[in-house]
């Protein structure tokens, strides 16, 4: 019996080193990510902006406000949209159509659904109202830089790029929890997208951004075609890259505001995605078990209790994680979360991974929902 925990021990301990390098490489990468050289274009066509909106939170106003203020030379339109007469972000939206009269502003509301996905319902209404041929969405929760339009617009100008998404850092709200869920956008998510990325192993799109012509649209079945499914971001670059077109991540990262408020919003949240991605990809899911170092490295030391293998492996834990933390906060920048609550994080990372395992149902703006094997959601 000891010589089998011993062996386990020592296998974990490895894992963790394994993962440790990982970290380290992921460092490096995000480096040489954020330093990449972007396309430029000879000229930028007409824009619509997406921006499908489901309540308000603190903080969205300002989100929102930061896609108004673009340096872009040419015609921007931004489409707002809600399902329900009574959503509060109908009043936000009307503040700043007051506060910005010079800009072409629709808002739409619109109750019709077409399948299990509230977001991707509301962006087919609103797309009704879209004016201009390049179409670019986003979450509501999401701010960006004045230039973000001319370097979005200007990546998918290039030829055989049929899409454009880039990474987001995590922004905090006021309380921990939100913090904790900012550190895990910034310190595990964006650098396994951006590692998955640059060695082309990874060019899904992401929420953050979809930008994309209304004729690629209409080749993968408008958004229609995505209404019953979880990830449709996902999907959406999936079904791009299926008709031979490049999806574009460009090296920069916008902010993602992080709302949650308790343990529980937190947990519900991550753990949504984390199964979704686990029926949808479970061979990639099961592979991140190695980005868990200092999670794995205190179950070695459980099962090595003060021996060199398994504190070997916790010193290296902190050691990548910590060069990871402040290479992450350099490039993008991030500076999401304090150094001394990344154990922690990494904890509840561990946590939500192996929580991941455990079933099917997710839940999402207070419905439960089952993820099928197809990526498809169906109501419970």
């Amino acid at each position: 019996m000891h010589l089998a925990v011993e062996t386990v021990g020592l296998f974990v301990a490895a894992l963790s080193l394994a993962g440790s390098l990982y970290t380290l490489l992921a460092a490096g990468v995000a480096g040489r990510f954020a330093a990449a050289t972007e396309p430029s274009a000879p000229a930028l066509p007409p824009v619509t902006l997406l921006k499908p909106l489901h309540f308000d939170a603190p903080g969205l106003e300002d989100d929102l406000e930061t896609f108004l203020n673009q340096d872009y030379p040419a015609p921007v339109q931004i489409v707002f949209g809600v399902q329900s007469e009574s959503d509060p972000a109908i009043a936000v939206v009307r503040h700043l159509i007051a506060r910005h009269p010079g800009i072409d502003i629709r808002l739409v509301i619109d109750t019709r659904r077409y399948g299990s996905n509230a977001k991707i319902c509301n962006l087919i209404n609103m797309a009704e109202q879209a004016q201009h041929d390049v179409l670019i969405l986003s979450d509501s929760d999401i701010s960006v830089a004045p230039d973000y339009l001319r370097r979005v617009v200007a990546a998918l100008e290039q030829p055989g790029v049929g899409a454009v998404t880039c990474p987001y850092t995590g922004k905090p709200g006021s309380s921990a929890w939100s913090t904790l869920a900012a550190m895990g956008t910034s310190y595990d998510f964006l650098p396994n997208v951006v590692f998955g990325s640059w060695w082309g192993i990874a060019d899904a799109c992401l929420g953050s951004t979809i930008a994309l012509r209304r004729t690629t649209l209409s080749q993968i079945g408008g958004f229609e075609a995505f209404s019953d499914y979880l990830a449709d971001d996902y999907e959406i670059g999936r079904a791009i890259r299926q008709r031979g077109l490049k999806v574009q991540v460009l090296p920069f990262a916008v902010a993602h505001r992080a709302q949650e408020d308790s343990f529980t919003a937190l947990f519900a949240h991550e753990l949504r995605w984390s199964r979704t991605v686990r029926v949808v990809r479970p061979a990639s899911h099961l592979g991140t078990l190695v980005t868990f170092p200092f999670a794995l490295a205190l179950i070695a030391l459980a099962l090595l209790p003060g021996q060199v293998p398994a504190l070997a492996a916790v010193a290296a834990a902190i050691f990548a994680r910590l060069i990871l933390k402040l290479r992450v906060d350099k490039a993008f920048p991030a500076a999401s979360g304090p150094l001394w609550l990344l154990p922690v994080r990494d904890l509840v990372s561990f946590a939500v991974f192996l929580g991941s395992f455990l079933g099917q149902k997710v839940a999402w703006r207070g419905r439960h929902f089952e993820v099928e094997t197809s990526g498809a959601m169906s109501q419970l």
